[in-house]
């Protein structure tokens, strides 16, 4: 559905969300007290104003209790964003999401009123290291400490092999969940254990990041192992 969001804060952070928003489908106004910062990004969102995000007259004159949604993109400026925040939730906007820079700026957010805080450059950090440990991972989003959610490209001793006689589900050897599978054009959510994996397929699995792995170790051994003697192995 169609939402209406301001972003405060143009900093890399509120334009990386600003753009992407608007390319999903929805109406983004993004505000921030630099001229050329705002020109820059105007002709790639709905709107974007110069303008004061801490200042209550201003906010309201846009409007912005109208909107769905509002993201406190603000990083260093602690008072800013703190400001920021409370005029949000003064003026109505239903939901707001805000940026933390470490621990004691969140729990200010929280207190103040935030509906989510984030911490961008910690959950970043928690993605690189994970994808630099699972070699094969294109993306990873931690879930819970020591889950996560992995894309990777299906192994090549995966392909013609159902997902149930490979050991995914959670009655499995792995004990990690193919989510989805991405084949070219089509999209599979929650694949039946009968689903056979096709060459090519990306895959989407959730599961304990040991697991996530184990699974990767054996991938890597077996294409070793296929490269070496220039067929593919049985089962496993």
């Amino acid at each position: 559905m169609k939402k209406q969001i301001v972003i405060i804060g143009l900093g890399r952070f509120g334009v990386s969300i600003a753009r992407t928003l608007y390319t999903i489908g929805h109406d983004v106004l993004a505000i921030d007290t630099d001229e050329k910062t705002v020109q820059s990004v105007a002709a790639e969102i709905t709107h974007a104003i110069q303008a004061d995000g801490t200042n209550e007259t201003v906010l309201r004159e846009l409007g912005i209790g109208n909107f769905d949604i509002a993201i406190v993109a603000i990083g260093s400026a602690v008072e800013a964003s703190v400001l920021s925040t409370i005029l949000l939730k003064k003026l109505g906007v239903p939901y707001v999401i805000a940026r933390a820079d470490n621990e004691l700026h969140g729990s200010i957010l929280e207190k103040i009123g935030a509906d989510k805080v984030v911490y961008p450059e910690q959950e970043m950090g928690a993605r690189v290291a994970q994808v630099v440990t699972l070699a094969e991972v294109s993306y990873y989003m931690p879930l819970a400490p020591g889950y996560g959610v992995a894309r990777m490209t299906a192994p090549s001793y995966l392909v013609g092999e159902k997902l149930g006689d490979m050991g995914f589900g959670p009655k499995g050897k792995w004990e990690v969940a193919v989510v989805l599978i991405q084949r070219e054009k089509e999209i599979i959510v929650t694949p039946s254990q009968q689903e056979i994996i096709r060459d090519g397929d990306i895959l989407v699995v959730a599961g304990n990041n040991d697991n996530l792995e184990k699974l990767l170790q054996v991938a890597r051994k077996t294409q070793e192992e296929e490269d070496k003697n220039g067929k593919k192995l049985g089962n496993h």
